[in-house]
């Protein structure tokens, strides 16, 4: 069976060639913009995407509140045809995908075709062609059910839809790890250009579970804000008063692409992508272990990973779900990766402007941190009027701020005890 590992000892093998990757292109669908420039323009003044759920009737459930995309047009990326055959979880990975080759100025052709995969995470696929398909298995019989309804439902369609409609034929894959699938793809993506396995990956996340059945659950299970009646305020990370989390739906997707090729095309850098490190706390299905010893390894290996210290890091965007056990555990996840230099450092939690995209969040989050590099701009934690004291860093509260980024880091943790740290840094070509 050695064959059948042989290449992964080849890159283990091969450590002192690693390829360095670089990010060209973003793209970005969430509930507050549709397009990177308005994504961008949102975080940096602190817009709030929840309100009242429209999606469905949420008249019966206890949280009727989320952060819908709004405004969304499938067919500016997707002929009506095609749409029409697709979730609307994939229809967010394939046109924020779309969006991110074309901000990079990247055609795929027969040419780089092999060279060029998608990874796409997501936490839950197609639930609503799910629950729609149910409703009419009950009312009208099977015979009644959509010839579609599996491709639509399943995970992986949004990156294996993402390579038909770009052309991409190299590697293909989903991850599936709940809250953590967009920065796992992510990381994944960038371990196979860095060994060499690809010239250029589509990576990040997408999420549509606003759905009747998802928020049943997420309910029962105690996890969802109640705030009904004061959404704009819902979704507050590290404030004592919160109450929970607020869903949100989007995709975000990153081009990463080896270095060497985005220069030999004049392609512009948003940034560089150093580290990546996954842990799980083996501890319980929902809850994070007590003290965050899963989430700070993460942190401690991405880091070395990446070759930095704890006193490099300039910004931590974090997982920062609004939940009293997260906001808690996360700090303390901190604090014990980076010690002292945890009290220095800028953290901010954008869902609080976005609500939590579940599979999708990594990538949003991973966008905005590319962009806070790029920008030296260091991003708000709204709605954080009166802080935990457990939670007592620095989460940037309020109001975005204007600092040189030069390393950071972006959080994901997930059901499962699935923990997931990237490093990116500001792209220097002297080192």
């Amino acid at each position: 069976m050695l064959w059948a590992i042989a290449p992964y000892l080849t890159a283990i093998m091969t450590n002192s060639e690693l390829k360095r990757v670089v990010v060209t292109g973003l793209g970005a669908i969430t509930p507050i913009g549709n397009t990177l420039e308005e994504y961008w323009e949102g975080l940096l003044s602190g817009r709030n995407g929840i309100g009242p759920v429209t999606l469905f009737d949420a008249s019966r459930h206890n949280c009727r509140i989320a952060g819908e995309v709004k405004g969304f047009d499938p067919h500016l990326y997707l002929e009506r045809k095609e749409a029409k055959r697709m979730d609307r979880f994939a229809q967010f990975g394939v046109s924020a995908s779309k969006q991110a080759l074309a901000d990079a100025n990247f055609v795929i052709n027969d040419l780089n075709a092999e060279q060029v995969g998608a990874i796409i995470g997501t936490g839950i696929g197609g639930l609503k062609v799910l629950e729609d398909q149910q409703e009419i298995y009950l009312t009208r019989g099977p015979d009644r059910c959509s010839p579609f309804m599996i491709p639509m439902m399943i995970a992986n369609m949004a990156a294996g839809l993402t390579a038909i409609h770009t052309g991409a034929k190299g590697p293909n894959n989903c991850t599936v790890t709940a809250c953590a699938a967009g920065s796992n793809a992510i990381g994944d993506a960038f371990r196979l250009v860095q060994r060499g396995y690809a010239q250029a990956m589509i990576c990040g996340g997408t999420e549509a579970a606003v759905t009747p059945l998802s928020f049943a659950g997420f309910a029962s299970a105690r996890t969802l804000s109640t705030r009904n009646d004061d959404p704009a305020h819902a979704s507050r990370p590290f404030d004592r008063d919160r109450d929970g989390f607020v869903m949100g739906e989007g995709a975000g997707i990153l081009l990463l692409e080896e270095l060497e090729h985005a220069l030999s095309r004049g392609a512009k850098i948003y940034a560089e992508i150093i580290g990546y490190a996954m842990t799980c706390d083996a501890y319980h299905m929902t809850s994070p272990v007590p003290g965050g010893e899963g989430a700070a390894r993460a942190i401690q290996l991405a880091m070395k990973d990446a070759g930095i210290a704890p006193d490099q890091v300039d910004y931590i965007n974090a997982h920062g779900t609004s939940t009293a056990m997260n906001d808690v555990t996360e700090t303390a996840a901190i604090k014990t990766a980076l010690g002292e230099s945890a009290y220095q450092v800028a953290i901010s939690s954008t869902k609080s402007m976005t609500g939590h995209l579940l599979g999708g969040s990594g990538g949003i989050e991973a966008v905005a941190t590319a962009m806070a590099i790029a920008n030296d701009k260091v991003l708000p934690t709204i709605n954080l009027e009166n802080p935990d004291p457990g939670c007592d860093l620095d989460y940037v509260p309020h109001q975005s701020r204007s600092q040189t980024v030069n390393v950071a880091l972006s959080n994901s943790f997930g059901f499962g005890g699935h923990n997931v740290t990237l490093v990116f840094k500001k792209y220097n070509p002297a080192n």
